[in-house]
Parts: structure tokens; sequence; C-alpha cells
């Protein structure tokens, strides 16, 4: 039986009917109700190309997806002691470089019919049964933009969110946020239905076949999400990628107020690169500062380490480069929970 429920009330996150962070101020700025996340995108994905799969290698054996599966949920327990929340993980991924024009891989977890593939939804609830058990949330993704260029139609769109949703509803999760797509408003995206004109159509597809899950969708950095969508969200995803100041959240965070749309909903950025931990003020501060919650997009640099990057595949999915502590010691502070060692 699930232990951990999320729900909505007003701008707050609820968890097991009690907002999360209940009483806790940070800076004097409550958090109550927030959510603190980490993108972990690639936790659940295989490569089927064979031609890239052989790049993921780790140093001491083949790369194996359920090896990065397994030791992301021997992770969890580090994670929610520090204060985190939730994670991000996406069905069809996220590039494993970052930021890639050319993604030859093929990390989906769809068939280009729109099928989901078994394995990958068998290692998806490993980690949502795993999240559950430590008092954690799932934001699950279904589309990565990239990815989506190997459907073969918009039929296979329908198909995806459709058979998708029918699995989680008939999972009976209740730690579970879903994620229709990331950053709709990027090229990458060809099929008519997954651009921002029409999205809104798979939002109301999810909550039809998915009853009692919070539906959202994500634009790219520093962007508002247009009205239409607002308007039909249970949560408000925001990006912070590419927002250079943290003046730049606030502004985001108000914009989103200020919609004629908005309805209250919580406001989250559930991905972000701009990290600063140390100083007084930094793009984490500042959403919380303006009443929203925020996540930790951390990926691989040219010539960093293997530790180094929670999206860069393989993954280390331990707290130990500067960046992931940096975050974590934050959180702590924020959230009253222990600092990683």
């Amino acid at each position: 039986m699930p232990t951990t429920t999320i729900t909505i009330r007003g701008e707050d996150f609820l968890r097991n009917g009690r907002p999360t962070h209940a009483g806790r101020s940070f800076r004097d700025r409550s958090i109550e109700g927030r959510l603190f996340i980490a993108r972990m995108a690639n936790a659940v994905v295989d490569d089927r190309n064979p031609a890239t799969i052989g790049a993921w290698a780790y140093a001491d054996g083949p790369w194996t997806a359920e090896r990065n599966t397994s030791e992301f949920i021997a992770a969890l327990p580090l994670y929610r002691r520090s204060g985190l929340d939730a994670v991000a993980v996406n069905l069809q991924g996220g590039s494993p470089q970052g930021y890639s024009w050319h993604q030859p891989w093929r990390l989906s977890g769809f068939a280009p019919d729109g099928t989901p593939y078994p394995d990958t939804l068998a290692r998806m609830e490993r980690v949502i049964r795993a999240a559950d058990a430590h008092g954690m949330v799932v934001n699950v993704g279904l589309f990565y933009g990239a990815c989506t260029q190997a459907f073969a139609g918009e039929a296979a769109v329908v198909r995806a969110t459709t058979q998708a949703c029918d699995w989680l509803a008939a999972l009976g999760a209740t730690n579970v946020l879903l994620e229709i797509a990331n950053e709709i408003d990027v090229p990458a995206f060809v099929h008519d239905i997954l651009k921002p004109a029409r999205h809104g159509e798979l939002i109301a597809l999810a909550r039809t076949r998915a009853p009692g899950i919070a539906v959202s969708t994500s634009y790219r950095g520093g962007v508002v999400p247009p009205d239409h969508l607002l308007a039909v969200s249970d949560y408000v995803l925001l990006h912070g990628n590419h927002v250079e100041q943290p003046d730049g959240i606030r502004a985001q965070v108000a914009g989103t107020r200020a919609s004629a749309a908005y309805r209250g909903q919580p406001i989250l950025f559930n991905e972000d690169d701009h990290y600063d931990f140390d100083k007084p003020d930094n793009n984490m501060l500042a959403a919380i500062g303006a009443g929203a919650g925020w996540g930790f997009f951390d990926y691989r640099r040219i010539k960093e380490r293997f530790v180094d990057g929670y999206q860069s595949l393989p993954v280390d999915w331990g707290i130990n480069s500067d960046r992931k502590r940096g975050f974590f010691t934050l959180l702590a502070e924020v959230t009253g929970a222990e600092p990683p060692a």
C-alpha cells in the first residue's frame, strides 16, 4: 500500500494531508507548502542505439540500465535526509550531455508507435515505489523534445500519453506528479499536439486517464507559460536555465502571479542550472523568497569527473561533488534537515 500521498491546496503541496515543511521559515520567509526537487531525468532510461550505448560505460564495466536505476534508488535515503522532497524522472530521459543539439542516442521509453517499453515502465515503478517508502514524490515526465521526433505521428503521441497515464492509474501510486513534456517551446517538438497551441489537449487527456494525479508541463528558462496553459495546469512548472541573475527568477514568479489565468497554484522551478550556493543571493534563494519551490539541475561539464552531474551518463548518484554538496548543504539549512556528510 502507498505510504506517501501528494496533493495540492491553493499554493501549497501537501504530503499526507499536511503542508510540506509545515511551520518552517528561512530568512523570515515561510517555506510551508513548497517542494524542493532535483532533476534526475535519466534514472530509468536505456540506450537502444548500439552505436552510442558504449559511450555510457562505467569505469568498471559496461553500461546497464538496471545498474543505473538500482544505484539511483540506493541514493534516495541520502537525498531525503538532506531535505529533498522530490525527484524529476523522465520516461524519455534528457540529454546525457546536458545541452546537445545532435542527439543520436535512443533513450526514449516509448516505441515509435507510442507503445511504452515494458522494461522502462518496470524501472519507473521501482523508482516510484522506493520514493514512496522514503516519503518522496516523483515528478514523472513523459516527453523530451529530441526523443519525440521518433514518434510515427500524432497518433503515436496520443497513444503514448494514453498508455502511460493508464499505467500510472493502474499502479495506484499516490506520490506522483505528472509533467507532460519538458520545455515544450523548444524547436525539437515537431508534432503539433506537443506544441504550445495544442498542448492543453494532452493535459486534458492525462487528467481523464489518470484522475487524481496533478498535471502540468514546462517551458524554457525565463518564460512565463501562456494563459491557456496556466489555466489548465494543476501546478506551474518554471525553469531557471538561462536566467543569469536571481532578480530574473523573482520577475518570472511575479509575472506568473500577474497573469489573468493564474489560479493560485503552487509554483515550482523543477530545473535550474545556476548555483552560487555559498553566496547570499542565488536563484534558489530567489525562488524561495518569491514563494516558489526550486529544483537542482546538474550535468557534467567538459573535462569534469564521473562524480559530477546528475544527468550525464553514466551517473554517480552520490552526494560527492562540490556542486552536489553545495546544493544539499544549502537545502538542509533551508529545510532544517541533516547536511550531507
